[in-house]
């Protein structure tokens, strides 16, 4: 059988002729409008992002990573911030690197000062500031679109891709806070990012599976809140070198371990090496008190092979746990936490189409016998994220669970490998009320509510905090009181990160005086509202509602 000769394969005759214009015109007919589709719907996004951010006050968590940031890459010193790892505040430095901002040497005092310092104290423009410090996290934001567009292509093919990504870019969540220079999306993204390079690795873990421990690595290094989601990805690498063993050589026991320990190792590496490029000689000194973690938590910190300011903050987020945060859920004020707060808050701020599709398309994955082997890379790692988001203390927003509109939109897209004409007409409509919804609610994405609930009007009653206001609209309040209360007295309650009086707004505090003086305009914030007791209930009772500001703040009329 060496010796047989093949004869070589005939070249084709220079005299053939090339294909009709026609044919070819229909061949690319077929490839390009599904690039086009890619391109307007993250565009829409981007626009919709980027236009959010030029309106939006700091919010109260932005100024706090945006003075840690620049402390970080122009001073080099770990010192605010622990509670979150360093990454995505060195993705929010890169922005503020472009703007170049006035930075006082010499600053002692705590994150939140340092953040209102560079913002107000030193000389910047804030609105500048600001937006380069979000537009980095912007970009992350539509570059997670082209991962749930890759990750659904795989396992539903470009129909089932394109439904996943127009359910990503028309989520009021994602767009709210992927236009934020914030870190929720960031992890939630590279976590995503994670589980779909472990579902290639299936074919083939040579690289998808130290890619992985990367991703992994990096939503670590963003936020600590991603720790439980560690052993899911893990077992999720042994299970892709199980079955990427070649047949020859049997299923190899050995090879999966092997995959699970390079991918927590890989993520280990990258957390050492974001605290690396802050600080090479690694020196830290905080600023602020690091509480004693004892038991299952205190032995979990310890035993955790990554730097000490790591563990500090994780010991910092353990102690914010114990405090006795209040919570605000559909009219009601509360004290601790609630076990179903998140999938009732879930509910109120997911568009109907968009939930529909969700629960269809994790039936799908389950149910189906194609896109059936992916269902443990797209359910298991936010089931775990979720179950560990349900027990904290602190119930401020559905930003909490912000990686459930990443995974679920590619479990959505599966619904299409249900070949039948009702399933493709049903996810079009849906996907349809779900781009109608959001784009009704332009350019209020954060206090965004479905028609279920009434709308961005009516969140302020069954929700607080970011998940309404979050301080973002003091800039508009400004605009507001210029425009229609331009000599009246102003009293003002604001929940927020922002200087009022940076924007032009002269207002007293109501709190501070008996109750017959407060005359004339009466502004509070959604959110200070929602928690009002004694002096400022008694106030917000005996006043007449007369205007709305982004859906998050109030005017009173006294």
């Amino acid at each position: 059988m060496r010796d047989l000769w093949i004869a070589p394969a005939v070249p084709r005759p220079l005299s053939l002729p090339p294909p009709a214009p026609a044919e070819t015109t229909r061949r690319s007919g077929r490839r390009w409008p599904l690039p086009l589709l890619v391109a307007v719907l993250l565009a829409q996004m981007a626009f919709a992002m980027v236009t959010t951010a030029v309106r939006q006050t700091p919010t109260i968590d932005e100024p706090v990573y945006v003075g840690a940031a620049v402390e970080y890459t122009r001073e080099h010193r770990l010192r605010h911030n622990p509670e979150h790892p360093p990454l995505g505040k060195l993705v929010i430095g890169a922005g503020m690197a472009l703007a170049d901002p006035r930075v006082a040497p010499s600053f002692t005092g705590d994150q939140g000062a340092l953040g209102r310092r560079l913002l107000y104290e030193t000389g910047n423009d804030p609105w500048r500031l600001m937006l380069w410090a979000r537009l980095p996290v912007i970009t992350l934001t539509l570059l997670f679109g082209l991962v749930v567009f890759a990750f659904a292509r795989e396992l539903a093919g470009p129909a089932g891709a394109s439904a996943a990504l127009a359910l990503y870019c028309f989520s009021p969540d994602v767009i709210a806070h992927g236009s934020l220079a914030t870190l929720d999306v960031p992890a939630a993204g590279f976590v995503l990012t994670s589980a779909w390079l472990l579902w290639r690795a299936r074919r083939g873990p040579r690289l998808n599976v130290p890619l992985a421990g990367v991703a992994l690595g990096a939503a670590l290094a963003t936020k600590m809140s991603t720790l439980p989601v560690v052993p899911v990805l893990m077992a999720l690498a042994a299970v892709s070198v199980w079955r990427s063993s070649a047949v020859g050589r049997g299923r190899n026991p050995g090879r999966a371990v092997a995959g699970a320990g390079v991918v927590a190792l890989a993520a280990v590496a990258v957390v050492w090496m974001t605290y690396l490029m802050v600080d090479p000689r690694l020196r830290w000194t905080p600023e602020q008190h690091v509480p004693t973690v004892r038991g299952l938590r205190g032995l979990l910190v310890e035993t955790l092979p990554l730097p000490e300011a790591y563990r500090d903050g994780m010991r910092i987020q353990f102690g914010l746990e114990n405090r006795p945060w209040q919570g605000f859920l559909f009219g009601r004020l509360y004290s601790g936490s609630l076990w179903y707060y998140l999938p009732t808050a879930l509910l109120v701020k997911t568009p109907l189409g968009m939930l529909a599709l969700w629960v269809a398309g994790a039936v799908a994955v389950v149910a189906v016998r194609r896109p059936r082997p992916a269902a443990p890379y797209l359910l298991a790692a936010p089931v775990a994220l979720l179950a560990a988001a349900m027990q904290g203390a602190r119930d401020f927003g559905t930003r909490y669970a912000v990686f459930l509109p990443l995974f679920l939109a590619v479990a959505a897209g599966c619904v299409l490998v249900v070949r039948r004409r009702w399933a493709c007409v049903a996810v079009g409509a849906l996907v349809a009320f779900v781009a109608v919804s959001s784009l009704r609610a332009y350019p209020y994405y954060l206090p965004y509510s479905n028609e279920a609930f009434g709308g961005p009007d009516r969140t302020r009653e069954l929700l607080h905090d970011s998940n309404v206001d979050w301080g973002q609209d003091l800039g508009r309040l400004a605009e507001r009181l210029r425009e229609r209360y331009p000599d009246e007295r102003v009293w003002l309650v604001y929940k927020g990160s922002g200087v009022p009086s940076f924007y032009g707004i002269r207002a007293g505090d109501p709190r501070g005086v008996p109750p017959g003086e407060v005359r004339g305009v009466l502004a509070v914030s959604d959110s200070a509202t929602a928690k009002a007791t004694g002096r400022l209930a008694e106030l917000i009772g005996s006043s007449r509602p007369v205007d709305d500001v982004g859906h998050s703040i109030t005017i009173y009329r006294r």
